[in-house]
């Protein structure tokens, strides 16, 4: 039998309680060689650091906190969706920090935190969506094959963890 996975949206104080865990997800994500904003070695403080100040943005209302969890109550991966935008821009908001653990990796969870939080931000009148991923990653080929479009690449936009250059790809999609 196959294993389930949940897809919750963390109110503030379930964000704040799942710091540690977000802190886990971030830390093996970047272990295993995701560009997402840190470097490695990332220590275990800067990504609690981090989560917290997520949870404190969940409590302002800037942004919404997607998870995906097993039958455990585990979490395995997680979304943002930033909904807070310049006046003139009501309507959009960025996905950001899409991050699957890799002992959940190739079992869906990516792709169904993207269905969750493209219904999350129809369901808060968002219209158009925004995020960037790492040219030539899985993540990329994951968001075309959702149906997002490329925007275009910027070479040398980051950083891998182990401080190598890499492009990065901007995607859109109407919803």
């Amino acid at each position: 039998m196959s294993e389930q996975v949940h897809i919750q949206i963390l109110d503030a104080a379930a964000a704040q309680a799942s710091v540690e865990a977000l802190a886990e997800v971030l830390t093996d994500c970047v272990a295993g060689g995701a560009s997402v904003s840190f470097m490695w070695p990332l220590p275990h403080e800067r990504a609690v650091q981090f989560w917290q100040g997520v949870a404190d943005g969940v409590a302002r209302k800037e942004r919404i906190l997607l998870v995906a969890r097993d039958d455990n109550g585990e979490i395995l991966g997680t979304v943002q969706l930033i909904t807070t935008m310049p006046d003139n821009q009501p309507h959009r908001a960025d996905v950001a920090k899409m991050l699957v653990h890799r002992k959940g990796r190739r079992r869906g969870i990516a792709q169904a935190l993207m269905a969750s939080v493209e219904k999350v931000a129809k369901d808060y009148g968002k219209t158009v969506l925004v995020l960037d991923t790492v040219t030539g990653g899985d993540a990329e080929r994951l968001y075309e094959r959702a149906g997002w479009q490329q925007v275009g690449v910027v070479p040398n936009y980051a950083l891998m963890p182990d401080g190598e250059f890499c492009g990065t790809t901007f995607f859109h999609k109407q919803i």
